[in-house]
């Protein structure tokens, strides 16, 4: 059999070294959600199979930031734009406080990479169950900013747009801490 004989695959792939990727047709609220767990998959595997040295790691000098410090980062960021915006019970940074607004960035001694990202995939599963029963053109007021509102069009697109920025930051801290690059 030559390779001109050979079955092209059916379709376009679904996932890339595990990650799903998002279709390229669908509803908008569809393609907003499948690029947003295309970002949130993507910390997910920058963090993959390291241990909680690694993941402490200030990997990239001068900068402290270490890939457990954007997964608490994400934990307070998910929190805080599909439930706090959303006025709901407990739903207070868990890393930050307003004396210390960068502490979700900080990685204290405290906790291990097991617990702080399993911390973070129950605010993506609670982000999941808030925006589940809302419109896209559903409006809420931020808690801080006085008269603020938001639409949750808006908080997907930040939050495609926050993980995209980080994912970034994670490329490159993971690549310094052990060569790997890409998914």
């Amino acid at each position: 059999m030559t390779s001109q004989d050979e079955a092209a695959p059916e379709g376009p792939p679904t996932t890339l070294s595990g990650v799903p990727l998002p279709e390229g047709t669908g509803s908008e609220r569809q393609i907003l959600q499948q690029w947003l767990d295309l970002q949130r998959a993507t910390l997910a595997a920058k963090c993959e199979g390291l241990s909680d040295e690694e993941l402490r790691r200030a990997a990239a000098p001068p900068s402290a930031l270490t890939l457990l410090g954007l997964v608490r980062h994400m934990t307070d960021v998910e929190r805080h734009w599909f439930c706090r915006m959303w006025r709901e019970e407990d739903s207070a940074p868990l890393y930050r406080t307003p004396q210390a607004p960068n502490d979700d960035f900080s990685v204290a001694e405290a906790g291990t990479g097991e617990e702080t990202l399993a911390a973070w995939r129950r605010e993506i599963d609670r982000a999941r169950a808030s925006a589940a029963g809302r419109s896209l053109d559903e409006v809420a007021t931020h808690p801080r900013r006085t008269g603020w509102r938001t639409s949750l069009r808006w908080m997907y697109t930040h939050m495609i747009q926050e993980y995209a920025r980080h994912n970034g930051h994670a490329d490159l801290l993971r690549e310094r801490i052990d060569g790997k690059t890409g998914f």
